[in-house]
């Protein structure tokens, strides 16, 4: 699969390089692990490029899923409404897939990156934004955090994909990349998009 070119920001292009080279690095997808808390270890069969993808993933997954249900129920715009909902049931299945890959792998199933304001991570302070605007404000809001969400996502699967040990890992992940192309063609169709995402 050819990787997508994706343009961002200054200071996101620079976060998303710092997070994929600690993923390529073996380090724990860029970010410290709370005091008292070892490193991620790879298993027999798993890199630390393994662990860290699998214990960010997740976590990302997790937090889109609760803005996607928010905009499933209060999107203005119909469509989006729509589009939220079946992305929300296409990121629970693959929580159940990152799940299951953590078992696999001896992981724990704690968010070892709570608290952490992360490219594509959806933040609390986000939800909280999502749960005080309405109408198009919200729609706008959801657009640029699942766009986000999304592009993050993939950068970060690609990594694994190259730089990842496990068959069952990089499977998942490629499978991961091709829905968020495929979820980020469909979203900057949607009504609104262009105004939102500039």
């Amino acid at each position: 699969m050819t990787p997508v070119s994706l343009p961002l920001p200054p200071l996101r292009r620079a976060a998303v390089l710092v997070l994929l080279g600690a993923l390529a690095l073996g380090g724990a997808a860029g970010c410290s692990p709370p005091p008292g808390t070892p490193p991620p270890t790879p298993t027999a069969t798993s890199t630390a490029t393994d662990v860290g993808w699998v214990q960010l993933m997740t976590p990302m997954n997790q937090q889109a899923v609760k803005l996607l249900t928010l905009a499933a129920a209060r999107a203005a715009e119909p469509q989006v409404r729509d589009f939220a909902g079946r992305l929300r049931t296409g990121q629970e299945a693959e929580l159940d897939r990152l799940r299951s890959l953590l078992t696999r792998m001896g992981l724990p199933g704690t968010d070892v990156h709570a608290g952490h304001d992360m490219p594509g991570m959806v933040t609390v302070r986000d939800l909280e934004a999502a749960r005080a605007a309405e109408g198009p404000a919200f729609d706008r809001l959801v657009l640029v955090q699942i766009r986000d969400h999304l592009r993050q996502s993939a950068q970060v699967s690609r990594s694994e994909i190259t730089s990842g040990g496990r068959a069952d890992a990089r499977e998942l992940a490629a499978a991961l990349v091709t829905a968020r192309e495929a979820s980020l063609a469909e979203l900057e169709r949607l009504p609104g998009a262009g105004r939102a995402l500039g």
